[in-house]
């Protein structure tokens, strides 16, 4: 039986974290038994918020390669490649961009949210505001069956459906309507007890080694209520204790009850979270430093996914280009 089409891709703004880890990597590298998965590093979609700024992009997307190898993904079992070194995306997303509504983009939640959320950025510009038609691209380019996402990206989705509909009901049934993969991932908060973002300087890298996870892990927000080991815990609005939960579920319940009566302090329980997270990501850490030392094989495994990936994308542009009439 042909396996359904799974894609996704992440942005290339720096290591990846914890959050990227548990809320995408984790969960591609299980799709990757069970779909025929393309996963993609987002370069163009990088520079509509971060187009002033392209110094350490290059840097980026390596650093993003490397991470994505190093937590599981196997280019055996994936095609992995870099969004611009497709140009049939942009292709794509300029045919589909003269079909678009504004009105369309304009009502997606997270539009006025990040330009309120990055004031310090002019993001005033048609790439920003026309970025879910380049995601409607990335998507439909592949006919990708399924699409991983978390809960606040079904409105982007959902747009990329109804951006298939209008280009199938104008020019024939070209495209098929991907449907979502909910990824239920638990909340993980940064160290500030703020969501882990780089922007905000609060993130657990996948690629830290124990001696910084402690010392992150030892400087990171608790119970502000709790001055003293004497005094009894409130574990719910602590961030640590969401790591425990994640990432120490046999001891959890333990440590709850230790930390609301007072058995044990913050400090114990920072180091027993840090031990914890350095586990877990040891295997990460060590292909890590392995791939480090082999930067031109990591560019030749996401070059050879583009090839792979690209003899789909044309075949796809061509089919809607012949729809359109601009062949």
């Amino acid at each position: 039986m042909k396996k359904k089409r799974a894609l996704s891709g992440i942005q290339p703004s720096g290591k990846l974290h914890l959050g990227n880890l548990i809320g995408a990597l984790s969960n591609w590298v299980k799709l990757q038994d069970d779909y025929e998965c393309y996963f993609f590093i987002a370069d163009l979609h990088a520079l509509t918020t971060g187009y002033a700024d392209t110094d350490k992009l290059k840097e980026n997307i390596l650093d993003v390669a490397i991470d994505m190898l190093s937590a599981g993904l196997d280019p055996e079992r994936s095609k992995l490649f870099i969004q611009s070194d497709i140009p049939e995306h942009s292709e794509l997303h300029l045919m589909f961009s003269m079909i678009t509504p504004l009105s369309w983009l304009e009502r997606i939640p997270t539009y006025k949210g990040q330009i309120e959320e990055l004031k310090e950025k002019d993001l005033g510009t048609y790439g920003f505001l026309g970025y879910p038609v380049l995601q409607a691209a990335d998507i439909l380019i592949y006919k990708a069956d399924v699409v991983p996402v978390g809960q606040d990206q079904l409105p982007h989705l959902e747009l990329t459906r109804e951006i298939a509909r209008r280009f199938n009901n104008f020019y024939g049934e070209i495209f098929p309507l991907p449907r979502d993969l909910l990824t239920k991932v638990p909340v993980l908060p940064g160290l500030d007890g703020r969501k882990m973002s780089k922007s905000y300087g609060n993130t657990i890298a996948i690629s830290d080694p124990p001696k910084v996870i402690a010392k992150k892990i030892s400087e990171a927000v608790t119970d502000p209520a709790r001055v003293k080991k004497d005094d009894k815990g409130h574990p719910d609005i602590c961030t640590i204790f969401s790591y425990h939960k994640i990432f120490n579920d046999a001891q959890v319940k333990q440590i709850y009850a230790d930390c609301t009566s007072a058995k044990i302090g913050c400090v114990e329980c920072k180091k027993m979270i840090a031990a914890k997270l350095s586990d877990h990501l040891a295997p990460i850490y060590e292909k890590r430093k392995s791939l480090e030392n082999k930067k031109d094989y990591v560019r030749q495994v996401f070059a050879e996914g583009a090839k792979k990936a690209q003899a789909l994308a044309r075949q796809t542009l061509q089919e809607a280009k012949s729809a359109m009439g601009i062949m």
